[in-house]
């Protein structure tokens, strides 16, 4: 059963509200904007009737609060009014109310709007759950791709999008870099880390699958890997998006940004001694440095032509003792936290 969301000042008319909508829907009913943010961040509504006149805060100032949390912005609003001004009503469908209803209402009328909007709302989900399979059906086929060239690595983006949502979690468990990372959809993180690596399909089969160490040249060459991921994804955004910029903030926008900067960012080290911009600290984007830790962590404990494995103790000693040089030194104290569970990674047969 759908739940909607009434606010309105009025006990009268929640009252009434709730007689019309109680027999089809779960119906909460409150008489302020604060009281129904205290009821979202419990339930997420499918629907929210919204009175515009309310003491505090009113109904347009309550809309565009919850067009800017990504946890809510998607969900329809309809304006309860007892006014015929169009300019009230222009003002807003421009914030993004989905429709108006009149006070007094007809049940009637109250029931098919919203029946109507939750209808729409329901296709929409569908669209966007469609678009998401093909985003990361995609994602996958490339990720393959790469992977399937690279005969050094195997498992290596499994294990690392395995690694980043651990250390994610972790970190937002214990509030580090909480308020950068309050509008990430962990999702989309874990996601996007996948294609840290992309730029590898501009790499020579000779030096990406050479079986021991490179030479300094062939490490310049490797190392263009980075610089070429990004170029990858800026063109994929460019297709995308056209040229305009317009959509980049949605799921897709958000997806592909992410995956720049992991590709762009994971070889910079916290002390500036990294590549390809050589940047320090906190000038490293956050997602760079967290898979730093992925990534360097993945290649200790991974055998390589030109190398044993390092035991997981030895990967945890090694990460202690590089924080704050090759590190964030928040994000490796929030590791070796939780470090037993990157081992749980590596020694699970299905990831390698």
């Amino acid at each position: 059963m759908e739940t909607i969301i009434v606010v309105d000042d009025s006990r009268v008319f929640l009252h009434r509200a709730r007689k019309a909508l109680e027999d089809k829907y779960q119906v909460l009913t409150t008489l302020s904007a604060v009281k129904m943010f205290e009821l979202i961040a419990e339930v997420t509504p499918d629907l929210i009737l919204l009175d515009i006149h309310m003491p505090e805060m009113d109904g347009f100032a309550v809309i565009e609060k919850l067009k800017k949390d990504e946890r809510t912005a998607r969900i329809p609003v309809v304006f309860l009014t007892s006014s015929t001004d169009e300019a009230i009503e222009a003002r807003g469908f421009e914030l993004g109310a989905v429709d108006y209803v009149t006070k007094p209402f007809s049940s009637a009328v109250l029931l098919n709007r919203i029946a109507t909007h939750l209808h729409i709302d329901g296709l929409i989900k569908k669209r966007t759950k469609r678009i998401e399979r093909l985003k990361n059906s995609t994602l996958s086929v490339i990720a393959d791709m790469v992977e399937s060239r690279d005969k050094v690595t195997g498992g290596h983006i499994e294990r690392t999008s395995g690694y980043i949502r651990i250390l994610i979690d972790a970190m937002n468990d214990r509030s580090v870099y909480a308020e950068e990372m309050a509008l990430w959809d962990f999702d989309t993180i874990v996601s996007s880390a996948r294609m840290h690596d992309v730029g590898k399909i501009a790499i020579s089969d000779l030096i990406l699958n050479k079986p021991g160490k490179l030479t300094p040249e062939e490490m310049e060459t490797m190392r263009t890997h980075v610089s070429e991921g990004e170029m990858i994804i800026n063109r994929i955004i460019a297709k995308v998006y056209d040229g305009d910029g317009e959509g980049e903030e949605d799921d897709t926008g958000a997806f592909l940004q992410h995956a720049k900067t992991f590709a762009g960012y994971h070889h910079e080290r916290w002390d500036g001694s990294g590549y390809p911009y050589g940047l320090k600290g906190l000038n490293i984007p956050l997602q760079g440095r967290i898979m730093a830790i992925a990534d360097v962590y993945d290649a200790l404990v991974s055998a390589r032509p030109y190398k044993v494995p390092f035991s997981c103790e030895q990967a945890n000693k090694i990460i202690e003792r590089d924080s704050g040089t090759a590190f964030d030194p928040a994000l490796a104290s929030v590791f070796l936290k939780i470090k037993d569970a990157f081992a749980l990674v590596v020694n699970d047969g299905t990831q390698r």
